[in-house]
């Protein structure tokens, strides 16, 4: 029995799927897997389905109507991961931006470092991405700026999607008043840590852009993350986050 679940939101990610759930099985500390997927149209869930007949008791898999957005997917995944008692709840891409390898760093920054969140730091050592372009790196640094100056959040990269929570956090923030599902879930989910006065942590990666599917970033969940934020800031303001 691992005490570490990694959750990973699936959308169409049947290029992907079986070989980072491999990269994170053959690491030397033993997590177990979640799948969220969205009822992928490429089948996505089958392939997970197959790997359990290999993989048994540390892979799961469960499987929405359709798609939802990824905060939906991962609030779905952190309910599940506390109902089954798991100490330590991750977030990771299907895409191998995020290295499987670096959850090891993660989780020894919260077991043993101190830290109740870890987050997968791009920007905290500098500006660690490769193969973006130019303005998608400009664009997501400047964006974690914005978010540092609005909300004074003392974070480098408060758009990070790899990350590793404390169970007590998830318990401790309402998630059923988790209001974003796109960009603007990662920061919410940080500000809400944030204003409970939880250990937040930076851990340095080097994060690689995927080489194989499509992304899911699209103009509206770039407005839902400029906006949210002052939406956030706001009713911390009037206490009513």
């Amino acid at each position: 029995m691992s005490n570490s679940i990694v959750i990973i939101p699936t959308y169409n990610e049947i290029e992907n799927i079986e070989s980072i759930v491999r990269a994170v099985f053959s690491l030397h500390k033993p997590f177990h897997i979640l799948v969220v997927d969205d009822n992928s149209p490429d089948k996505t869930s089958d392939k997970v389905i197959e790997l359990q007949k290999e993989f048994g008791s540390q892979l799961f898999l469960e499987k929405r109507e359709k798609k939802a957005g990824l905060g939906t997917a991962y609030v779905f995944g952190f309910k599940w991961a506390l109902a089954k008692e798991y100490d330590f709840i991750f977030e990771m891409d299907a895409d191998f931006s995020h290295n499987p390898a670096d959850l090891e760093k993660l989780y020894e920054a919260c077991h043993f470092g101190g830290g109740e969140i870890a987050i997968g730091s791009r920007y905290v050592t500098g500006v660690n991405v490769v193969n973006w372009p130019l303005s998608r790196v400009l664009m997501s640094y400047f964006a974690s700026y914005y978010v540092k100056k609005i909300t004074g959040m003392k974070i480098h990269d408060a758009t990070a999607g790899f990350m590793c929570y404390n169970r007590k956090v998830l318990e401790t923030i309402n998630l059923d008043k988790i209001k974003f599902i796109g960009y603007a879930f990662q920061i919410e989910m940080k500000y809400r840590a944030y204003c409970k006065k939880f250990k937040i942590v930076e851990v340095p990666i080097i994060f690689t852009d995927r080489t194989k599917g499509e992304s899911k970033m699209s103009n509206s969940i770039i407005k839902e993350a400029v906006f949210g934020v002052i939406s956030l800031r706001i009713s911390k303001f009037f206490n009513r986050l």
